[in-house]
């Protein structure tokens, strides 16, 4: 995954703690896996959101997050998304959840996937409405210029791997998997540092710069600027940002 192992071997050492799979998110992508058997889940770090009850093989770059699977977990092999060992259609089903903007080449990457299943299941974002989240806009826009390569947009991902679906996948308010916009209606939690550890997007960032961001958002807090600015967001129980379920039924 590009850099990916040896990022994940620096920032993924509390991966565990605060990425766990979102229950919600966990049946959408069940949903979409329909009857597969053979199910392939690359990049798939920690072993959130794979089905239990399939024949399922991971693909892990970074010794790090293999070592935080849970006991229990389906077999991992080290390899990166750009060259799998596998044969043509040697799956049912590749899957990839939030991993596709750490490969070093994005179009392989799907390439590969499509390659060695008969069909694909993409968990990604669209940039442009990730990039409007408060957190970006007002406190990191640094955020969005990290420079993943370019990156797909969820049609993009379609084209590339034959898809024909994309769902929308709403964030609940209390989401239990911590990545980018999971805390958007809790926003005391991007103060922990922990927390942000395990947020690629953030964890990438100059140290200063993250730091003079927080430091700003911890006294819209503490003075409830933040609180007036978003008061909309109080009240929903979902929201919308950007994240999409790209497969083929």
């Amino acid at each position: 995954m590009g850099e990916g192992p040896a990022r994940y071997d620096r920032l993924g050492v509390s991966y565990s703690l605060y990425r766990r799979p979102d229950p919600s998110i966990a049946a959408q992508v069940r949903r979409a896996l329909g009857g597969a058997r053979r199910i392939v889940n690359v990049g798939a770090g920690t072993g959130a959101y794979e089905p239990a009850g399939h024949e399922l093989l991971a693909v892990e770059p970074s010794l790090t997050m293999i070592a935080q699977r849970p006991p229990g977990s389906a077999p991992a092999v080290r390899a990166r998304a750009e060259e799998l060992p596998f044969g043509d259609r040697a799956f049912d089903v590749a899957m990839a959840v939030l991993t596709l903007h750490h490969c070093q080449d994005m179009a392989r990457g799907l390439i590969e996937l499509r390659r060695v299943a008969k069909r694909t299941l993409v968990l990604t974002f669209d940039p442009a409405i990730e990039h409007s989240f408060w957190l970006v806009r007002d406190y990191l826009p640094e955020i969005s210029k990290l420079d993943w390569g370019p990156m797909p947009g969820p049609e993009q991902v379609a084209e590339a791997t034959g898809a024909r679906r994309i769902e929308v996948v709403p964030i609940r308010h209390d989401c239990a998997d911590g990545f980018l916009c999971a805390y958007w209606r809790r926003p005391a939690a991007y103060l922990d540092p922990i927390v942000r550890s395990c947020i690629s997007g953030i964890a990438l960032l100059d140290p200063l710069i993250v730091e003079r961001g927080i430091t700003r958002l911890a006294s819209d807090l503490e003075t409830g600027r933040w609180f007036d600015e978003h008061r909309d967001l109080l009240t929903r129980t979902d929201m919308d940002w950007g994240y999409r379920l790209v497969f083929e039924p």
